[in-house]
């Protein structure tokens, strides 16, 4: 990205920062990449390496079934969830929500780095493996209990014989925070598209329930015939808010 450029956007956008009243973002995979999570749909993930089915581990009759190419995945993906950060993005965020303008986050992401982070009024619609319950009975189980039947049994099961399932959405089922969703793109004026190409539905519905300005921060491009597009990035995220910090 040209220097001048960047400059030049992080400008706007931290004087439309200053000049909102309300803010709230969404954020999907292109938030985390520099945490070292692989974009599911990027160049690297799973998607498109073929490491794991994802057809098979994302489907929830498939898992009704047979669980185990789920965990082949899960196993893998907590292990690289325990050792990494958040990314600059992230605390960006966890910072604007200390000035009491900024609403909340929407993710679609499962890797809790909000949260770790310091947001507290973050809506996960993929849900995420910080619980999960039994197939079964339903029993509630945090995640070191998850982690630790995960790394002793194929297939982890709940103490009646039940399956354990992490709290994320499969295909099949419904997202959660939806209506949250949908009553926090309406109330901000200034609303932040941050690391997703809005391709997945209905995540990429909510965009077009934005009143306000609309800020989008993503490396590629972001299709959307919306009016109120203020500024887009095509970048590096935690580059430009550096940026976007240094200016406000």
């Amino acid at each position: 990205m040209d220097f001048n450029q960047i400059d030049e956007q992080a400008r706007q956008c931290a004087k439309l920062i200053k000049n909102a009243k309300t803010i709230a973002a969404l954020t999907g995979a292109g938030i985390s990449t520099n945490a070292g999570i692989p974009d599911f749909r990027g160049e690297r993930g799973l998607y498109v390496t073929k490491q794991y089915d994802a057809e098979k581990i994302f489907d929830i009759n498939y898992f009704s079934r047979d669980a185990k190419p789920f965990y082949d995945f899960a196993r893998d993906f907590v292990n690289l969830t325990e050792n990494i950060k958040p990314t600059r993005s992230h605390y960006f965020l966890a910072e604007l929500e200390k000035t009491q303008k900024f609403l909340g986050v929407i993710t679609q992401n499962i890797d809790s780095l909000h949260q770790q982070a310091g947001s507290s009024n973050v809506y996960e619609m993929h849900g995420s493996f910080q619980k999960s319950f039994c197939h079964e009975c339903g029993k509630m189980f945090i995640l070191s209990i998850l982690r630790q039947r995960m790394m002793s049994e194929i297939v982890p099961l709940c103490d009646c014989g039940g399956v354990l399932k992490p709290d994320i959405v499969f295909f099949g089922e419904l997202v959660k925070h939806y209506k949250e969703a949908i009553e926090l793109t309406e109330k901000a004026d200034l609303f932040f598209i941050i690391g997703t190409s809005c391709v997945v539905h209905p995540a990429a519905q909510i965009p077009s329930h934005a009143s306000g300005d609309i800020v989008i921060v993503n490396q590629g491009k972001v299709e959307f015939d919306l009016y109120n597009i203020s500024l887009k990035v095509n970048g590096d995220a935690d580059e430009f808010f550096e940026k976007v910090a240094f200016f406000i």
